[in-house]
């Protein structure tokens, strides 16, 4: 009687965790970042169709990268659980925490016990009333949750973009200067990038209800030419 064929179960996990890092690589990469009225998220998205980035529920926004109709699964999943809780309970207890916990159970459990991973990042980003309570949950392919406090950073060369971002971005920056500096964070030294081949939308904490907006290409492209002020 033959053996069966043995496999550790750290190679196992070794090889899903590089199947979906692959994946999640040959996409292209989005920020969330703070700014002082909100929260804006940034894509690298050519498509005019096939969104990145969606509202959840009032205050709350979600964003992914990798395989797309895996994580437009997750965001419809998302969409379901938040009008469900809020149907039961009340509008108030629905926040991203919960709804970041949800997801990586699900991403943890597929990761564990499926025979390929999801080839996805996601991002659970809720605006507060206040300045300093956001909350940006990046939620990894095997489950594992990164609580962000100033931005996050999501897909491919997310190392060089972080780094980016670290020179650029300060508490407190206003809506024109924080979008220049996410996409000179996503464009690198290397390419330029133009409204057409981006997708942004907000997290306006001054709205009254639903703070999730698009902003469209030439809303985009006049913030991106709006010359920062000259130092005397």
């Amino acid at each position: 009687m033959s053996m069966p064929y043995y496999v550790a179960p750290e190679q196992i996990m070794k090889d899903r965790a590089d199947y979906a890092r692959k994946g999640i690589a040959r996409g292209r990469a989005m920020v969330a970042l703070r700014y002082a009225g909100g929260i804006a998220l940034v894509a690298e998205n050519p498509s005019n169709t096939l969104r990145k980035v969606s509202e959840i529920y009032d205050r709350i926004a979600f964003a992914g990268v990798g395989k797309y109709n895996e994580f437009d699964q997750l965001r419809v999943a998302g969409v379901r659980a938040a009008d469900l809780k809020g149907f039961q309970y009340s509008r108030d207890d629905v926040d991203a925490r919960s709804l970041a916990n949800s997801y990586a159970q699900m991403l943890g459990q597929t990761f564990t016990h499926e025979m390929k991973p999801m080839e996805v990042e996601i991002l659970v980003a809720e605006v507060a009333h206040d300045d300093v309570s956001d909350q940006l949950f990046h939620i990894l392919y095997d489950g594992t949750v990164v609580d962000e406090r100033r931005f996050s950073v999501l897909g491919g060369d997310a190392e060089a973009i972080t780094s980016r971002l670290n020179e650029s971005w300060t508490e407190g920056l206003e809506l024109d200067a924080c979008l220049r500096a996410a996409v000179a964070a996503l464009s690198g030294p290397d390419r330029q990038l133009v409204a057409d081949d981006l997708e942004v939308a907000l997290l306006d904490r001054a709205a009254a209800r639903r703070c999730f907006r698009r902003l469209d290409d030439n809303v985009v492209e006049a913030y991106l030419a709006t010359s920062p002020p000259s130092s005397e």
